[in-house]
């Protein structure tokens, strides 16, 4: 679910269960359990259970589970909580929750592994979208195999529960369709060795940053975004302060970007620098308006029009009403910024502030931001209007004008945004489980964040530690590095995509609970969304294995760079994690090494195995600084170990030769 109106503060509102409520529970009594707690959940073993819910002030809550009973009260504002002992793997088990006259009872529960799934499109992908999908859907019958999709919705604040219907089920044909294809496929894959019931958790968005999934006091503790998380802060409170303070904001990057022109100010009424022509007049997608340069252009674009009013429509309550703006825009009226979204297939609403409009003339301009594909203001022309509160509406007429705007930089983006501000999914999707018990994570995520990849590894540490401080200080974090995408360089390049990989392998490498699962060899040249999760999933689940379930002989993913050395005339890489032995497809050496000097120059060069490691020499080598494989969006890398696991992309330091003594 997304949000039609401006603005991501959700209102805490308590789901009703999947299956029919026990009949002692009187109609239009909220659940006394939290909506985690429905027929058919899995719940975490061999771990202390924590039960919670909501109650009148005050009341007696008893809950009782598996021949245990606890008591306790629900404090000021009904919330009330419960911790049962540790369990075993089994089931099934009934929990019953009572408050005074109200008795829930929730059935066919579960004692096993939960899982959470979470990330962008990569991870929200569904099985209908997979490879194979009409033989996955059909076949999809796994009743030990518990399904749980987290309805997908933002706040700028924490929320305690759900924003639309979330509901426990088992895996079947009907169910499996829409989950997430990689953690359907890793769970099934996980079962063949861990024979016990798993809960799979799903909460991802596509095209979300990591920021989004960071709590605000973690992402303030990491520095930088004190100005950022201040207007998300006001927005909770008072939206209008926070979109005068955040367009502040908008416009001072504008004018101190890289090659900014000094009293440039597109936004402001009359602006006149730079080349306005009339855009057609039914909008829609500029890549098909026959302009050259916006043929095949990713960037931003400024839209302008005009509306002349009356005295009397003036001074009334308005909306600016704008069809749908792929993907982002910053928009004002009358110079002063009144509203700014993500999502490209959602329609603006933004209310204007009294006094803004004026009699005459009133200006409107709007900034669209596109990253992937079509981009642009929608159609059809009479979608643009200002809507009064008396239900009359003037459409936004006057031939719209619009002006190319190149830059060097991407701008801010507002934080209260659903999948590109700041804690805004963490809000909405993951405080919502509260401390619900998981065995661990599965993140797949960074796409989004490919151009700003040096500030990944920081922003995943931030993220792994939040959570942990939620779901438990050991909680396994299983990271997929991202897959291959785009074709092959023909010669060295500079990517943003290796980049993100490295910071993904930095950062778990770093860490005894995290793990790598590599994809690099999976990924599609021409698709973002690469369909084969059937064999990411036994990557997954074979890093589960040997990280979580302790099975130490099981190499966790491909061979591993761990050192390089000077060599008597090369540079050796030594790998470790190896099955088997060595090996390479397509050719008999391996293809995807380059060294590169101190002025940033990088060449492709020749590669040997040796035993267990890898061997580049020729002329590069002498001024060689550095050493790195399989370093593009999409490369073609051939390192592999007789498994069949790839070597992952890296990139590490040559030490200097040491001067004679």
């Amino acid at each position: 679910m997304r949000f039609a109106l401006p603005g991501l503060l959700v209102i805490a509102s308590w789901c009703v269960a999947a299956s029919p409520p026990a009949r002692a529970q009187a109609a239009g009594i909220e659940p006394l359990l939290h909506p985690l707690f429905q027929d058919h959940a899995v719940l975490q073993r061999d771990v202390p259970l924590r039960v919670w819910g909501q109650a009148r002030a005050g009341e007696a809550v008893s809950v009782s589970f598996a021949r245990q009973t606890v008591t306790t009260r629900a404090d000021a504002e009904g919330r009330w909580s419960a911790r049962l002992r540790p369990l075993a793997a089994g089931g099934p088990y009934e929990l019953v929750a009572r408050a005074g006259q109200v008795t829930q009872r929730v059935r066919d529960l579960h004692l096993g592994d939960v899982w959470l799934c979470s990330g962008q499109s990569n991870m929200e992908l569904p099985v209908w979208r997979a490879l194979d999908a009409n033989s996955e859907i059909a076949s999809g019958a796994y009743p030990r195999i518990r399904l749980f999709n987290v309805p997908q919705s933002a706040a700028v604040v924490p929320q305690s529960s759900f924003l639309g219907r979330a509901a426990w089920t088992p895996a079947s044909p009907e169910t499996v369709r829409d989950f997430s294809a990689a953690c359907l496929y890793f769970a099934r894959e996980l079962q063949k060795t861990v024979d016990v019931p798993v809960g799979l958790i799903q909460a991802a968005w596509g095209g979300s940053r990591i920021e989004a999934w960071i709590g605000a006091s973690a992402l303030r503790a990491g520095g930088g975004r004190d100005e950022a998380l201040d207007v998300l802060a006001t927005y909770a409170d008072d939206p209008a302060a926070a979109l005068a303070q955040w367009g502040r904001q908008w416009e001072r990057w504008w004018t101190t970007r890289p090659h900014a022109v000094p009293g440039d100010m597109p936004w402001q009424p009359g602006a006149s620098a730079g080349d306005w022509p009339d855009a057609p007049a039914s909008l829609g997608a500029w890549e098909r308006w026959n302009v050259a340069a916006l043929a095949d252009y990713n960037g931003m674009v400024w839209y302008r029009t005009q509306v002349t009013l009356t005295a009397a429509q003036a001074v009334a309550r308005a909306t600016l009403e704008l069809a749908p703006a792929d993907e982002t825009d910053m928009t004002w009226v009358n110079g002063v910024a009144v509203g700014s979204r993500y999502g490209a297939g959602e329609p603006r609403r933004y209310p204007l502030p009294a006094g803004l409009l004026k009699p005459g003339i009133n200006t409107v301009v709007v900034n669209v931001l596109d990253t992937y594909r079509d981009g642009g203001l929608a159609g059809p022309a009479d979608a643009q209007a200002l809507r009064f509160s008396d239900g009359t509406r003037v459409v936004l007429d006057t031939p719209w004008q619009y002006r190319i705007a190149p830059s060097d930089t991407s701008p801010p983006g507002a934080p209260w945004q659903a999948a590109t501000g700041l804690s805004t999914l963490y809000n909405g999707m993951i405080a919502p489980l509260h401390d619900y018990g998981v065995r661990g994570v599965l993140w797949y995520q960074g796409e989004s964040n490919t151009g700003e990849a040096a500030a990944y590894a920081p922003l995943l540490r931030l993220l792994r530690d939040d959570w942990r401080r939620r779901f438990g200080p050991q909680t396994p974090f299983l990271v997929v590095q991202l897959a291959g995408y785009g074709m092959p360089p023909s010669s060295p390049v500079e990517s943003g995509w290796a980049e993100l990989r490295d910071a993904q392998r930095q950062a778990a490498a770093e860490d005894a609970h995290s793990g790598l699962a590599v994809a690099i060899d999976i990924g599609d040249a021409y698709d973002i969304h690469p369909p084969n999760k059937q064999e990411l999933g036994r990557r997954l689940a074979r890093l589960a294995r040997h990280m979580v379930y302790g099975e130490r002989t099981l190499a966790p993913s491909g061979p591993v760079a761990r050192a390089v050395s000077r060599t008597q005339d090369g540079v050796g890489i030594a790998f470790d994690g190896i099955t088997g032995t060595l090996a390479t497809t397509g050719s008999d050496h391996p293809i995807g090494f380059e060294l590169c000097d101190a002025t940033q120059r990088c060449r492709y060069v020749d590669a040997r195995i040796e035993a267990s490691r890898v061997v580049v020499r020729g002329p590069a080598v002498a001024g060689a600084i550095r050493v790195r494989y399989c370093w593009a969006d999409g490369p073609v890398c051939t390192l592999r170990d007789t498994a069949g696991l790839p070597a992952g992309p890296f990139e590490l330091p040559i030490p200097a030769v040491e001067a004679p003594r």
